[in-house]
């Protein structure tokens, strides 16, 4: 699991991205279940994520409607399979209408920058 804390402010709300090989949607339930074990990811307004697998894509909005499709988007576009990317946001009191879909694809672009890939 790679975990990119305060990768961008906007309002108040501050965002991470965390990322990970994945090989199926029980390997997906860990993964968030592992990230959330974490008291700062627990306690985050939404982790959003997204994953192309061998059956297909799946996602999931976690409250922020619309980030997870944000999410696979990004994904597909870099061809990346097999790997869970996850947005986590912490709500700063300021709503950011349609800003918020360019922070989700900011931090996921700033993931596929920096990620190690799986060896």
């Amino acid at each position: 699991m790679q975990v990119f804390e305060n990768v961008l402010t906007d309002r108040g709300s501050r965002y991470a991205v965390s990322g990970g090989p994945v090989s199926g949607r029980e390997d997906v339930r860990a993964f968030l279940k592992a990230l959330t074990r974490r008291k700062k990811f627990a306690k985050a307004s939404h982790n959003s994520w997204a994953v192309l697998l061998p059956d297909g894509p799946a996602k999931g909005d976690d409250g922020e409607a619309g980030a997870g499709a944000v999410i696979l988007q990004k994904l597909e576009g870099a061809g990346l399979r097999g790997e869970l990317v996850v947005v986590t946001r912490w709500f700063g009191g300021t709503h950011l209408g349609g800003d918020r879909f360019r922070r989700v694809a900011e931090a996921v672009d700033h993931y596929l920058a920096h990620r190690e890939a799986p060896a």
